[in-house]
């Protein structure tokens, strides 16, 4: 059994690999954003549609960087928490138990 290093490096773990509950909110919600999209779309005309497109391309971009930078954060947080526990004894008060 290859180690979870070896699978992350040779692609087999997808962290992203994810879908929607049925009938979760979200998954209603995806739905309704589906809807309106489609709903707007239709009554523009051809470069209302495109503008409308470019708007909703742009926002997914830093929506994406967005959701990159919350993992990044989010990651180095849990590290620095996981090194501090391992890693330091600092603490207000002394322990009376000794290794």
């Amino acid at each position: 059994m290859r180690s979870f290093l070896e699978e992350l490096y040779f692609g087999n773990l997808d962290p992203q690999a994810r879908g929607y509950r049925k009938d979760s909110n979200i998954l209603k919600v995806s739905e309704n954003i589906n809807e309106l999209e489609e709903n707007l779309t239709q009554r523009l005309n051809d470069e209302e549609k495109k503008l409308f497109l470019d708007f909703g391309n742009a926002y997914g971009e830093l929506m994406g960087d967005a959701g990159l930078d919350s993992f990044i954060v989010g990651f180095r947080l849990g590290a620095k928490m996981i090194f501090d526990t391992f890693c330091s004894d600092d603490a207000p008060f002394e322990s009376y138990i000794k290794d």
